[in-house]
């Protein structure tokens, strides 16, 4: 018999009680982390200020880090959306018209709750791979893919879903690196510029 993962759910809430109480044991675990850092967010904290028991807790999460995951696969779901969102109001009007709703999606997903996020982030790291954010990474991806598909003329790699792959991780980085640095309007004009200059570079034969 495999073992359980430790990093997922023990059971999926089926009820509007139970599913309102695993957001709100989510949401005390995403403040603890951000008043208080990682090492003040176990379980005993998550369910005092979720307002649960901690066998209610263990009902769904065997652990710190099983509520950790689901954090941030709520987190990751949160930036798919808001990038699926901005892909589908692309008109293919203008390559910089429709990348730039794409940027801001990302940029505003870190800058929104940031010390969440790069706290999600480390720990994204340091725990094992998630089927679900790989799922979620390459829908994303088909989502801007659509978006290139508007813009053969203008856009240089032929290869567009390596491109995508590529200015995803070009913003993740310029954002990660900059976001505590920079006002949310620039942060994004960097992207932008940094994305559109990828986009559209020409190298001479």
């Amino acid at each position: 018999m495999p073992k359980p993962d430790p990093l997922s759910p023990r059971k999926t809430p089926r009820q509007a009680r139970s599913a309102a109480l695993v957001d709100a044991m989510l949401e005390a675990a995403a403040r603890i982390l951000e008043e208080r850092g990682l090492a003040a967010c176990n379980t005993n904290a998550v369910a005092e200020r979720a307002g649960a028991s901690i066998g209610s807790l263990y009902q769904y999460f065997p652990g710190r880090d099983a509520l950790i995951a689901a954090l941030i696969r709520r987190e990751n779901q949160a930036l798919h959306d808001a990038v699926l969102a901005a892909a589908a109001r692309a008109r293919g009007r203008s390559l910089a018209a429709d990348i730039k709703p794409l940027v801001s999606a990302a940029v505003g997903q870190q800058l929104g709750r940031e010390r969440l996020a790069r706290l999600l982030d480390a720990e994204e790291q340091r725990l094992p791979p998630d089927a679900t954010a790989t799922a979620l990474t390459r829908g994303m991806a088909a989502a801007v893919i659509t978006v290139f598909q508007l813009h053969r003329a203008a856009i240089a790699p032929r290869d567009h879903a390596q491109a995508a792959a590529d200015c995803i991780a070009m913003a993740r980085g310029i954002i990660d690196g900059a976001a505590a640095q920079s006002p949310r309007a620039a942060l994004e004009a960097r992207v932008l510029r940094a994305v559109l200059g990828y986009l559209t570079f020409r190298a001479r034969a």
